[in-house]
């Protein structure tokens, strides 16, 4: 299915959607796994525990924050694909960053795992039917579908390599 056979653009997720690639999702999933394979980590190594700003997470915070959020995402979107009509909250990600202590990891093992839960990612969604991938469900109160998660999986992925060339390789 496309970006375009989504019903509805969800609040909150929309600006994630509307960047992602306009193809079948197994094909999103799989250019998407294609650019984090290309990603120059020699260089962003180079970053140590640096943030671009105060405040602000290191590269290696952002690469768990994307694993993180990812694996949640497939999480939900298991369960609305399974007609699970419990509603899901919403995780907050600055706990999930300060918790994660990404600064004892390498960015190479961070990239490998960030492929890792990719591939399951694009198993998981190459297993769904057009019936679960239209299947709805709630999550951080909001109304959401299958397949909007998977294309928010991939704009969420484009939103971060937006910051992480203007504000990270910047840097180097």
């Amino acid at each position: 299915m496309l970006k375009s056979d989504i019903p509805y653009l969800p609040e909150a997720f929309d600006r994630y959607i509307i960047t992602a690639y306009d193809i079948e999702i197994i094909d999103g999933l799989m250019k998407a796994k294609e650019d984090i394979q290309s990603i120059p980590f020699g260089k962003l190594e180079q970053l140590g525990d640096k943030a671009y700003a105060p405040e602000k997470w290191t590269v290696k915070d952002m690469f768990q924050h994307m694993i993180d959020t990812e694996r949640i995402f497939n999480y939900r979107a298991l369960r609305f694909a399974r007609m699970d009509a419990t509603a899901l909250p919403g995780f907050e990600e600055n706990d999930y960053a300060a918790n994660a202590d990404a600064s004892h990891r390498t960015i190479k093992d961070l990239i490998q795992e960030f492929i890792n839960v990719r591939e399951t990612t694009i198993q998981l969604f190459s297993s769904f039917t057009d019936k679960m991938l239209l299947a709805e469900g709630t999550a951080s109160g909001r109304k959401i579908t299958t397949l909007a998660l998977g294309y928010s999986i991939i704009g969420h992925q484009l939103h971060h390599y937006k910051i992480l060339n203007e504000r990270y390789l910047v840097m180097i």
